[in-house]
């Protein structure tokens, strides 16, 4: 695991959205915008246990997410590595609304099916032109 630069720590804070690209089973991509966070030095985003992704995270946990500033669509920032934790219950559903929040400034209104991934970075970064 790598430490998130700065400026792709920025990128991935704020509102902007994000697409998360897995492997599906016969190595094909799949790729979905997401909200995202950052939690110490990992990425976190939500999505349901039964997801495609989530189902693609559990076979192979490698995971590529790209990032788009919002107000600067030429800013843009990319994270590779591995989901290696996902958490639920009380622990995932702190972090869900911390991010829920920055994006619609409430908490995650879908109570029920949705669970955390951390991704530890193994590659990171961003440019702006």
């Amino acid at each position: 695991m790598i430490a998130l630069p700065a400026d792709v720590r920025a990128l991935f804070d704020g509102a902007n959205t994000a697409h998360v690209a897995t492997l599906m089973p016969d190595g094909a991509p799949h790729s979905v915008p997401m909200w995202v966070g950052v939690e110490g030095d990992r990425v976190a985003f939500l999505s349901s246990p039964t997801s495609v992704k989530a189902r693609n995270l559990r076979h192979d946990p490698r995971v590529s997410i790209s990032v788009t500033d919002a107000a600067r669509p030429n800013a843009m920032a990319q994270v590779r590595g591995r989901v290696n934790e996902i958490l639920d219950g009380d622990a995932g559903w702190a972090i869900i609304d911390r991010i829920a929040h920055k994006y619609i400034g409430a908490p995650y209104p879908l109570r029920t099916d949705r669970v955390l991934f951390l991704v530890d970075a193994e590659h990171a970064w961003a440019q702006a032109f």
